[in-house]
């Protein structure tokens, strides 16, 4: 049996207080960055530094405010619109994944039309250490002993002390296992000579599968008709990652 007894501030000093979940995601967002622009000083990325700091910079931004409308607008919108201003408060937790998602696909395609860059070459430049921050939320998810799994009795149940004592699937541990198994995944191939895009739809499929599956052992949020939200999102990513996969497949346009 695990307990976890997390501290979700990592320190507090005045009116300054730091917390782990804030540090994981830009850690994350850090690793993306330091990826980007190792490709691009080794001459596999045609992108300029500087193009690419602006570029990377309103990604983040956008990001950021996908991920809070739509945890503010589908999943806790009865909690923010009564507590307004903790709606800016993105350091404490409650970013939706498939909302930063949507951000990030948003602002790269604005990028890569303004810049005259391949939409899918700068997906996959970004994916790969995508799958790795998403591990690292994970952890911060854990931190702040939220988004728990269901109750379950196994071995290695957890017990989160800052909710119950019920011991219930730990949930943060599946899935950063799942999204370091997508990243090495992602990582290994990035190497081979496979064709723009290709990155991107496995990921869309991997990361939809795994985390279907996933929400089963996850304490439900909410409910669209037998599914979560997450689930119905989840086949959405998976239905779309294999038609990508598909129209590249036939186009074969290669690196």
């Amino acid at each position: 049996m695990l307990v976890n007894t997390l501290n979700p501030v990592l320190f507090s000093f005045g009116f300054v207080t730091i917390y782990w979940y804030g540090l994981l995601y830009a850690l994350g967002v850090f690793a993306a960055y330091y990826y980007g622009t190792h490709l691009i000083k080794h001459g596999r990325f045609s992108m300029t530094l500087k193009d690419f700091d602006n570029a990377y910079f309103w990604i983040v931004v956008s990001m950021v405010v996908g991920a809070r409308l739509f945890e503010v607008l589908f999943y806790q919108p009865s909690y923010y619109f009564a507590n307004p201003l903790d709606i800016l408060a993105v350091w404490k937790g409650g970013l939706s994944f498939h909302g930063g998602f949507i951000g990030c696909i948003l602002s790269v395609w604005y990028f890569s039309r303004k810049h005259h860059l391949s939409f899918w070459q700068f997906t996959d430049v970004l994916i790969v250490p995508g799958a790795l921050a998403q591990a690292f939320g994970r952890l911060g998810n854990l931190f702040n002993q939220e988004l728990v799994g269901r109750a379950f009795n196994g071995a290695w149940a957890m017990i989160y002390t800052a909710v119950d004592e019920v011991p219930r699937h730990p949930v943060q541990l599946y899935e950063i296992f799942y999204n370091l198994v997508i990243f090495a995944v992602l990582l290994f191939l990035s190497k081979k000579k496979l064709p723009h895009g290709t990155l991107f739809a496995l990921f869309f499929i991997m990361y939809g599968a795994c985390r279907f599956v996933v929400e089963y052992f996850k304490e439900p949020e909410v409910m669209w008709g037998f599914l979560t939200i997450g689930q119905w999102l989840s086949v959405a990513m998976v239905g779309v990652g294999i038609v990508l996969w598909l129209k590249i497949r036939k186009n074969q346009v290669r690196q």
